[in-house]
């Protein structure tokens, strides 16, 4: 069997800290709370498919107790005796916990419920039985109550005490199919269409959009497990394969969400500007987070602003500039369900990362078989499709999938995607444009599929096309991210990097494109800028014109790019370029802590190998001994490598310059005399 049937844990849904906390009300609030809570619980609705017997039951139980508190809360009662306050106070926290429970199953997933209905029923009958118990000792007599009353509370004790677990048989019965289904998929046996049908019409989802939302609180179950139970993970994932054939084979892909829209690449944008929470923003990006995670010293990043910091070779914390003891990047899903939960409110659609949702689970067979099917059936319809509105609803399906688990982004890849995706990449419609780079740029994260994207022929050539005139600003942004991505393969990163359209639709993309998109075009460039082939071709593609142009702008990302360069050949490129060092002198005086670093190592290389001009005009600039100073004596254990290093290359040239008597006119010896008295003196 796929899944055994016992073997689905109890739900690890939190519920509220109020249902947990007994409350400290005066006696009439108390009383007053408690009438409020039952009558919010006797009007919540029952689901109609499952556990409705014992939905039903506790909702008729607390409309009576509502009847019961409103006769008590009508009395002149301002203190309660002893015993009856303990037991409402105890009463209230078994009434939160029964609301929360109604709402958590009512909210949460379906077929995650019907797994382990018994298990919720029998929670159900835990709560009923602690009414009982406090329903026994509750001093009703204490309470000049209504013979009518009196008797509602005889039989509310009674039904209390009487109430047994309610097993429902055609819940389990359901649930047998669903696991009878799962086996069958794991032999690669296709479902019936006839048996997909009526099992999901019982389940009540009946339409592409119903399913959506139970595969989306089926993922909220997995962010919720976080790698503490990859056991129940791998079952879920499998009911999440199960899911997404069905909605696809039976209903067909569903309209994409409306998300925060990008403007579009002529400068229009349909989306009002909202405040987030200061919160929610990444301190590196301030644009809200989208996967945040914690690094070493606490603090808490968007997953993309972090990691580029880290790997344009950075050791310290943003934030707070500590030294981080290491560079694991721990989500935070907590913070990232107030983000969702924020959005739902505000009515604002928020749309995962683009990244592995699985927690670095393996599938299960079942699972992996219904992702193959899914695949297979998607790329099909694809292929015969005829309509730019339903293609664009496939290749979102695909796209959707495509960020789920790298074992998705094999079976979309082995399907035969990625040449069907090159036809789209210049569709006239701008949200097919962007789903289609967006997919192919998922599928790019599994290492296997970066040589078929890259051996499929027209791939390159039509990403670079959206990056050079993509329709939005996002397609352009997620084209230069699939170019950083492939770019990360040694052979290819050499490849890209000698295509003149590669790198000057990067650097047109840094120079005028949105914050966002310009991380997304300065990543690419940084990696490509990582081999010593590639300098040549950025050189001649402007990127340090650029470069000059963006730096206030962008100080980090652009200066570790020319500390790069500098490094691997194009230091007297830097040294002959406009304003190069200017620039990098102001950032190593006034710029942010972390570019301060790349600064001095790029100004180090430059002046090493640039020559004595490179360093009389680093020498003029107001304030550069200092700042190379003060850099020594605070930065990082690599900063004042850095700075330690460029201090002695023009240490060496003013003691040489002075030792030699090289005199020249003007600027030249106020530099070598303002030197000499710094260095050798």
């Amino acid at each position: 069997m796929a899944i055994p049937p016992n073997d689905f844990p109890p739900r690890k849904r939190r519920p509220s800290a109020s249902s947990f906390i007994s409350p400290d009300f005066s006696d009439r609030k108390l009383l007053q709370s408690l009438l409020l809570l039952s009558q919010e619980i006797s009007l919540l609705k029952p689901l109609h498919f499952l556990l409705k017997q014992s939905f039903s039951s506790i909702i008729r139980k607390s409309k009576l107790l509502s009847l019961v508190f409103d006769e008590i809360f009508r009395l002149p009662v301002f203190f309660l005796p002893q015993s009856a306050r303990l037991c409402s106070t105890e009463l209230y926290v078994v009434l939160q916990r029964t609301k929360t429970l109604i709402e958590d199953c009512s909210n949460g997933s379906k077929m995650w419920l019907l797994m382990q209905h018994k298990s919720v029923a029998e929670g159900f009958h835990q709560l009923t039985a602690e009414i009982s118990t406090l329903l026994d000792v509750f001093p009703f007599k204490e309470f000049d109550l209504s013979d009518d009353v009196k008797e509602l509370v005889v039989l509310l004790r009674k039904q209390c005490c009487r109430a047994i677990t309610i097993v429902d048989p055609l819940a389990e019965n359901l649930k047998q199919e669903v696991l009878k289904m799962l086996d069958d998929i794991e032999e690669a046996i296709i479902p019936e269409k006839s048996k997909l049908e009526n099992l999901f019409e019982r389940l009540e989802l009946r339409d592409s959009s119903s399913c959506r939302d139970e595969i989306e609180r089926l993922e909220e179950e997995v962010q919720s497990l976080g790698s503490t139970d990859s056991k129940s993970t791998v079952q879920m994932l499998a009911l999440m394969g199960l899911l997404r054939y069905a909605k696809c084979f039976l209903y067909g892909a569903s309209s994409p969400k409306r998300s925060l829209s990008s403007p579009r690449s002529d400068g229009t944008n349909s989306t009002t500007e909202m405040s987030f929470p200061a919160d929610f923003l990444c301190p590196i990006s301030l644009e809200l987070m989208s996967d945040p995670v914690i690094v070493a010293t606490g603090q808490t990043y968007d997953r993309s602003s972090i990691s580029l910091w880290i790997e344009s070779g950075r050791n310290t914390c943003p934030k707070t500039g500590q030294v981080l003891a290491h560079t694991n990047l721990i989500p935070n899903r907590g913070l990232k369900n107030l983000i969702l939960m924020w959005c739902r409110e505000n009515k604002l659609p928020f749309e995962m990362a683009e990244t592995d949702k699985s927690n670095g689970v393996t599938l299960s067979k079942a699972a992996v078989e219904a992702t193959r099917m899914t695949a297979s059936f998607l790329v099909n319809r694809l292929r015969v499709s005829q309509s730019t509105e339903t293609a664009n609803r496939i290749v979102h399906e695909l796209r959707t999938l495509a960020k789920t688990v790298s074992e998705s982004r094999a079976c979309i890849a082995e399907s035969g995607a990625i040449p069907v995706l090159v036809d789209h990449l210049g569709s006239n419609n701008p949200d097919l444009q962007l789903n289609a780079v967006t997919t192919i740029l998922n599928l790019s994260i599994l290492e296997s599929n970066k040589t078929r994207i890259m051996e499929t022929g027209g791939v390159v050539d039509g990403v670079v096309g959206v990056l050079r005139s993509g329709a939005t600003w996002e397609a352009k942004g997620n084209a230069a991210a699939t170019l950083y991505s492939l770019s990360s393969v040694h052979a290819y990163r050499k490849e890209l990097g000698k295509k003149k359209r590669v790198v000057n639709g990067l650097v047109e993309l840094a120079r005028v494109g949105p914050a966002s998109q310009r991380r997304d075009a300065l990543a690419s460039i940084l990696n490509l800028a990582g081999e010593r082939g590639c300098i040549g071709k950025l050189i001649e593609g402007g990127v340090l014109k650029m470069a000059v142009e963006i730096m206030d702008e962008s100080p980090e990302e652009v200066v570790s790019i020319m500390a790069v360069m500098a490094k691997r050949g194009g230091a007297m490129a830097i040294a002959t370029t406009d304003g190069a060092i200017a620039k990098l002198a102001t950032v190593l005086t006034d710029g942010p802590e972390g570019a301060k670093e790349s600064a001095a190592a790029a100004l180090d290389t430059v002046c090493r190998r640039g020559g004595n001009e490179v360093v009389v005009q680093l020498a003029a600039m107001p304030r550069i001994q200092k700042a190379i100073w003060d850099l020594m004596r605070t930065g990082t254990m690599r900063s004042r490598r850095k700075a330690a290093s460029l201090w002695r290359t023009v240490r060496q040239w003013a003691a040489e310059t002075n030792h030699n008597h090289i005199h020249h006119q003007g600027r030249v010896v106020q530099v070598i005399t303002n030197m000499t008295d710094l260095f050798v003196s």
